[in-house]
């Protein structure tokens, strides 16, 4: 498999937890070597009543911030894995879900206890409107 089709699968995971109100963050992580590009986190944010996707960019002297849609967001990621980031963790209520790339390129995805207790207040006051 791809890493195109194994993160659209784990992408899923990341939908399905916005849909059901679970979504608490998204981090890419783990850098291959000393990359300007450190880390991308996601969070919800409502923009004009839709709910979208901000990408906030970390890099070793400034951080860049895109806002897109829940789709086009995957499409921006995914382009990101394994150039520069061997991982991915969605941190949801429920579970913490990792995408790992390891020095083979060999993907695996894990379930773990979540880390958070709550989920994003902008997802929550989105899905309660």
């Amino acid at each position: 498999m791809s890493f195109t089709e194994t993160f659209t699968d784990f992408y899923n995971q990341v939908k399905a937890s916005l849909a059901d109100g679970t979504f608490a963050k998204l981090t890419l992580a783990k850098t291959i070597g000393n990359t300007d590009l450190m880390n991308i986190y996601v969070r919800p944010i409502v923009e004009n009543g839709i709910l979208q996707l901000e990408l906030k960019y970390k890099f070793q002297q400034e951080e860049k911030v895109e806002i897109h849609t829940i789709d086009n967001a995957r499409d921006v990621l995914v382009n990101y894995i394994n150039n520069p980031f061997l991982s991915a963790i969605l941190f949801t209520t429920e579970f913490d879900l990792t995408y790992k790339l390891n020095k083979k390129r060999a993907v695996s995805i894990t379930e773990k206890v979540n880390t958070f207790g709550n989920a994003s207040e902008v997802l929550l006051e989105y899905l309660n409107q």
